[in-house]
């Protein structure tokens, strides 16, 4: 430390004391070694990361689901609400055919990226899903597709 013109001999003492008890205090800190410290007990609770990115589904794999879904819907809508004669039944069933296979590969993409139905466990958990959640999946469907060919076949 240089002396400027206006330290006096205190400020100088005070200045080396400080000095001589920061060398001090670093004899006993504890060591470090290049790749940190020696002693474990100084390392902070640790915290997992997830280094791979998020399965989420992206837009090109959305985008042909819905492009199926919306022409499977509006072949099966259009024929219902306009009866547009002798063919709209083939269409309508048509419609209904390839909204089945739009939700089908829809579902199929969601359970490729980890995501499960609403009551049923994550893939791999080792849980037995529940029968009643089932059944009602099942009767859910089965009610769908039965009040649609119902409809289709009042249009003859």
């Amino acid at each position: 430390m240089e002396a400027g013109p206006r330290d006096t001999e205190q400020e100088r003492r005070d200045a080396a004391d400080r000095d001589a008890a920061d060398r001090d205090a670093a004899d006993y800190a504890p060591r470090l070694s290049p790749d940190g410290p020696d002693d474990q007990d100084t390392i902070a609770d640790e915290v997992e990361v997830e280094l791979r990115p998020q399965r989420r589904l992206r837009i090109w794999q959305l985008a042909p689901i819905v492009a199926l879904a919306a022409v499977g819907s509006l072949m099966f809508a259009f024929p219902l609400a306009f009866g547009t004669g002798d063919g709209g039944a083939v269409v309508a069933m048509l419609g209904l055919l390839i909204s089945c296979c739009a939700a089908g590969w829809g579902v199929m993409a969601a359970r490729r990226v980890g995501h499960t139905w609403p009551g049923l466990p994550a893939r791999g958990s080792g849980e037995r899903p529940d029968w009643r959640v089932i059944a009602l999946y099942v009767g859910v469907g089965a009610m769908i597709v039965a009040l649609a060919v119902w409809r289709v076949a009042r249009l003859r």
